[in-house]
């Protein structure tokens, strides 16, 4: 019988990049994926003759990681774009003041200078520390941390920099944005311009490592701004499957996995699908620790309780809705230094952002949501004709079943369930609310496509409850403890069964960083 060098259950990001790194090595892989699209969260469609991102849209993480590095060679044969701009993103409060980040060092320092006495300054100084300690950094967000190599790693470098100077730089790594940017900053524009960004990461304000990662985000923005792939994200998948397949890959699409086999010795054997059984050496699963110890080994009598137990614990973060909008002309901004500006949020900074998580996480509809506003056609004109332009709007703070609004406007609809009238409904007053700085999105609209938590969750099994992170990123399931505390950076009880995904280290975004990692391993 036809046996696979490795078999992925599931088509996202990082079995793309493990099963093309794979593939061009001489093994033989197969991707199984549920749905009848590969790419996970990287999906695109067409609305009124414009493409859309429909859930992920930007690849910063992508174009600095090591996997792009291996496979940019083949990824530009496939035609791959990246389009930026000057101005990736920024941040604009209530009172319509704003701060950018942009890819200009220098004018960011004399901006923040500009609004608030030294913060440029102040500024470089914490991007700096981000970058003289980046070897550190990246090495934990980076690389299997539960490893002899790592430990000795760590080792070396405390020797080095000394028992209390790598104490203090621990204490400054793992300091909040609540505490850790006011400290830096005076100016309220450019504390609001890097507090969302945590969001973007599966973390808040309050959350330890929140301010190290703002930073590190904005570190990477200065450096390779907002990256979109040209014609649309779902165009790097087509490379991907392209690559994989002229590599003697194979990808069955619409088969379900139902099963994960097991032999008597503890040792993957294959998998099972409602349609065929497939014999592989190796398995990679990019699903969540639910669906792996729940229900593709349900039926093993080899994984332990305390796995098992973990597993049934594990937990999911808030919700998120996309709002897709297609305009018959451009966006009329307050101000048009914002018409070019990649991820524009809105929000008045590190309170609102806490405020909202909080009220998000009981259940309620946040009175003042972070609104994160993409404008995909000014970094990629090709992605619309005749004129119009498309905005990507994101709201990372959305309860996953909403029991109430905290404003009182909707608190009628709400009813512990995402309905179709309550998603319209939210949706209506987030855009009254853009209408204050985009004069004519109200007026411009020829077309609207609203993806509510509950949506999400039935596009992507992963997605649980609506979550795009693949589960809470908070200390507790972070780092050494992603995706189990009982279970060791990607390997499982089952000798050759890899979880891959989100949920594992080193967490969300489009970086492949696990997918990468299992492939050094497997090749």
């Amino acid at each position: 019988m036809n046996t696979y060098h490795t078999i992925f259950i599931g088509g996202g990001i990082n079995n793309l990049v493990c099963a093309t790194i794979l593939a061009k090595s001489g093994k033989k892989v197969l991707i199984i994926e549920r749905s009848k699209f590969l790419g996970g969260c990287i999906r695109s469609e067409e609305i009124e003759g414009c493409i859309i991102d429909t859930l992920s849209t930007a690849y910063p993480l992508f174009v600095t990681s090591p996997a792009y590095n291996e496979l940019k060679v083949d990824l530009d044969a496939e035609g791959i774009e990246f389009c930026t701009t000057e101005t990736p993103t920024g941040t604009i409060l209530s009172d319509k003041s704003y701060a950018l980040i942009k890819t200009d060092r220098e004018k960011n320092r004399a901006d923040y200078n500009n609004l608030s006495s030294k913060d440029g300054d102040k500024f470089r100084d914490e991007i700096g520390f981000i970058e003289q300690n980046a070897d550190f950094l990246f090495s934990f967000l980076g690389k299997e941390l539960v490893t002899f190599s790592m430990a000795k790693y760590i080792v070396k470098y405390v020797w080095k920099t000394g028992i209390k100077d790598t104490l203090d730089k621990v204490g400054a790594f793992t300091s909040n944005v609540r505490n850790d940017l006011p400290k830096h900053f005076n100016g309220k524009e450019l504390q609001a311009t890097l507090a969302p960004w945590v969001l973007h990461t599966g973390l808040s304000p309050d959350s330890p490592f929140s301010a190290t990662m703002a930073k590190i985000v904005a570190f990477t923005i200065e450096l390779v701004g907002l990256p979109m792939v040209k014609g649309g994200s779902y165009k790097i998948v087509e490379a991907f499957k392209n690559i994989i397949e002229k590599n003697g890959g194979e990808i069955q699409l619409e088969q379900d996995v139902e099963e994960i086999l097991v032999n008597t010795n503890a040792t993957v054997s294959g998998v099972k699908t409602g349609i065929k059984t497939y014999n592989a050496k190796n398995v990679v699963a990019s699903i969540t620790p639910t669906q792996l110890y729940g229900r593709l080994l349900k039926f093993s009598t080899k994984i332990p309780k305390k796995v098992s137990e973990d597993a049934n614990n594990y937990k999911y973060g808030m919700g998120n809705m996309q709002i897709h909008i297609i305009m018959n002309e451009a966006p009329k901004w307050y101000d048009k230094n914002l018409s070019k500006v990649t991820y524009a949020h809105l929000s008045d900074g590190i309170n609102d952002v806490a405020e909202a998580c909080t009220q998000a996480k009981n259940q309620e509809l946040p009175a003042k949501c972070t609104i994160a506003i993409g404008q995909p056609t000014a970094t990629d004109p090709s992605r619309a004709t005749d004129g119009k332009h498309v905005l990507w709007i994101q709201l990372p703070e959305c309860p996953n079943f909403p029991k109430a609004d905290s404003s009182g406007e909707l608190s009628h609809l709400c009813k512990g369930e995402w309905t179709e009238e309550l998603r319209e409904a939210y949706a209506d007053k987030i855009i009254h609310r853009i209408s204050d700085y985009i004069s004519n999105i109200k007026s411009a609209t020829i077309a609207r496509k609203v993806i509510s938590p509950k949506d999400l969750s039935q596009l992507n099994i992963n997605l649980v409850n609506g979550d795009p992170y693949g589960g809470l990123c908070e200390i507790e399931q972070y780092l050494v403890f992603r995706p189990l505390k009982s279970t060791k950076n990607h390997t499982t009880p089952i000798k050759n069964l890899y979880h891959s995904g989100a949920s594992t280290h080193p967490g969300p975004g489009l970086g492949g960083g696990a997918g990468f990692l299992i492939a050094q391993h497997l090749k």
